[in-house]
This record gives structure tokens, sequence and C-alpha cells, in this order.
């Protein structure tokens, strides 16, 4: 991605579909080019924890609800160190935000981490695209960054030769340099090993919060650095890119089910587990993303309302119990939207894992109960 300085008085931008189609407004955040994957997020709050989402790595991010920047930007509620996404696109811009905890404009971020956007169009009409034709390749051009000499013909050129979402292997991206620790809050209980695939810092503080010691480790972390620790528990995180190139991350998981540690996966390692077991993935028409997804826990027969960030998906089988190299398998939970498997459970060793976030943030917190379904797994076993 390359970027100017924020353009004063809002300069032209375009935005610029694989497929051709454009949409022209002005620029929003940083002024220059920039290119990834176009998906929509249905949630009407949460932008700040959705830009600093590891998860979004490589994705331009249309926001579906019409008004964006409401309430500022603050320095507590980041997921990560940085803003991830490559582009951001809203329909209008809040002028003036307002909230006790803002310190600074959306826009002053996005343009002070260099990420362009684009603002002014019709983000409705783009979403309907996306979701007929599906998530593609796009590009945002603003400032001189418009004034190729093809034209927008140029610009798709720049859009068509852009690399795809599919065959991605980007966790290693946006991992951790080195090992780090999140210490229990109160009494600690239990040791988890997390591997950061793309890790959210709410997660390993929702687990912090039920006495857990989460050490992280990288995404080329080893079995034996995983052993080393002597964890109660191993956490496989979100993360992006395309599941079928984590071959690493697959071999790693498949260490931890032959030694029978308890074992929870979130999205990106949901995908992982799936895998593991001998399971496909594939890639989803547009995802699933957004605070408002219905899914239901099929173990209970309870609805959640929850967060989503995922392009792509299980193909496991919805109504059997399946036999894998580590005991038998079923699908837990279940999109009621399009039955996408949310979720995945061993029947015959302490491991299973979801597709969703239940560290809810931003989102609703229904499914919180997980991470204390994991506690119960660390406890039987120890027991």
């Amino acid at each position: 991605m390359t970027t100017a300085t924020r353009g004063a008085l809002r300069a032209p931008a375009v935005l610029v579909l694989e497929d051709g189609r454009s949409f022209r407004g002005r620029a929003y955040g940083a002024v220059g080019e920039t290119f990834g994957e176009a998906v929509f997020s249905t949630g009407m709050t949460g932008y700040q924890e959705t830009l600093t989402d590891p998860s979004y790595h490589r994705q331009v991010v249309v926001m579906t609800a019409p008004h964006v920047g409401n309430t500022g930007v603050n320095d507590e509620d980041p997921e990560s160190k940085r803003i991830w996404v490559s582009g951001y696109v809203v329909r209008e811009p809040a002028r003036i935000p307002s909230n006790w905890r803002s310190v600074r404009t959306l826009d002053e971020e996005l343009a002070a981490q260099g990420v362009v956007g684009i603002s002014g169009i019709d983000t409705r009409a783009l979403t309907r695209h996306l979701r007929e034709r599906g998530a593609m390749r796009v590009g945002i051009f603003s400032g001189p960054a418009l004034d190729g000499p093809a034209g927008e013909a140029g610009l798709l050129a720049k859009v068509q030769a852009s690399p795809q979402m599919k065959g991605a292997d980007l966790c290693g991206e946006v991992t951790t340099g080195e090992p780090y620790t999140v210490p229990a809050i109160g009494t600690k209980r239990f040791t988890v090993a997390a591997v950061d695939l793309g890790i959210k810092g709410m997660t390993p503080h929702r687990m912090a919060e039920r006495g857990i010691e989460v050490r992280v480790l990288p995404a080329n972390a080893t079995i034996e650095d995983i052993y080393a620790l002597s964890p109660d528990g191993v956490f496989f995180s979100n993360g992006p890119g395309d599941p079928a190139t984590a071959d690493h991350p697959v071999a790693l998981m498949r260490g931890v089910l032959e030694r029978k540690t308890p074992l929870f996966g979130i999205c990106f390692g949901n995908q992982i587990l799936g895998r593991a077991l001998g399971f496909g993935t594939f890639k989803l028409k547009y995802g699933h993303r957004g605070i408002n997804q219905p899914v239901q826990d099929r173990t209970t027969g309870k609805v959640e309302v929850t967060a989503h960030n995922h392009g792509f998906a299980v193909d496991a089988p919805l109504d059997k119990v399946s036999d894998t190299p580590y005991g038998r398998a079923e699908v837990s939970h279940v999109c009621l939207n399009d039955n996408v498997v949310e979720g995945l459970q061993l029947l015959d060793q302490p491991a299973f894992s979801i597709q969703y976030h239940p560290e809810a943030a931003a989102g609703p917190h229904d499914a919180a109960y997980l991470f204390d379904r994991f506690v119960s797994l660390m406890e039987g076993q120890r027991a």
C-alpha cells in the first residue's frame, strides 16, 4: 500500500472493483492507493475493534451502517497495536465525534496510520453488488493516484493484478514476533499456551478473567515450544488468510490432539481444527462479518447472536458424527442464516472450536460461556 498525507478538503477518490464497477467519492483517511479484498461488515458499532482486528489484514472493509466515526477514537478499545484493514469505505463520516473517551477523530487515526479510505459513496449499492457477485479484489485511489495515463482502465488493471485472498498465507504477517505473557487476573488457576495466528487482545483478557495465565506464542512455534510451558490447555486464535495454506498450524494442532491436551480454537483456529480432523475448507461467497449473526449451539439448542469475521468455512457434515484419527467429531454450532459450520467438537477427547468471536469486542456477549467451557475441560483433565 502506498499513501500520502491526509488530503485537505477531501480529495476526489474512486473505488474500482475487479469486475469493472466503480464508485466515485472523496478521500477518507490517507490519500493514495490501496488494494485488498472487498468485504462488508454489518456492525453498527465497534468500528475501532474491526479496524484493529488482525483477521482483516489485506481486506478493504465496507461499512453497511451509513454513519461512521460518531464516537471518535480512543486508546482503550484497539484489539492490537495497529490498524490492519487495507482500506476503509463509509457513506457518511461523522463531522464531529462525541464521546467522553474520544481523543481524536477516526479520519485522523486512519490518516496517521496510512490507511487509504473513501467516503460519500452508495455503500448500500456496493454491498448489494458484493452479495450478488461475491467478495472480490478492489482498489481505492485518491489524489495523485487518480492521475495515471490510462485513466480508470489503468486503475482496473492494477486491481486485477493485485493478489487474491484465496491461497493467501497471511498469519505469519500478523503474528507476534516474540512470546509474551498475559497474567491471570486474581488467583492463577491454569496456564494456557496460545498460538497467535492473528489474536485479538480481548481474547487472552477473557481467559485472564477466569484465572488463566496466557502464554502467547508466535505462529511458527513448535510442539516443543508449547509443551515447554507445561500447559493445562492449548488455544489457537483467529487470523487472516486461506486455511488451506496453513500447513504448519495444522501439523501443530495434530501434535496437541495426539497428546489429548484440552484444546480450544476460535475462527481461524476452528478451520485449523477442521483440517486437522481431515475435513476440507472452502471460501464463502461473501463471508460473515458483523456483530449480529444468529448461531445455534446444537449441544443445548440455544440460539446466540454472535460476532463474526470469516470468509472461509469448514466443510463438515452437519447431521452425523464423523470418525477421525482423533476419535469421533461432530458439528456443535451452525449459522442459522445459511447452515455454515460454526463450531466443532470431539467426543472422545477434550477439544472444541468456534468459528465466531466469543470475546465480544465489539459485539454481543451471548457466547462468553465458551471460555467457561474451556475452563471446564481443563478442570476435568486435571481431575
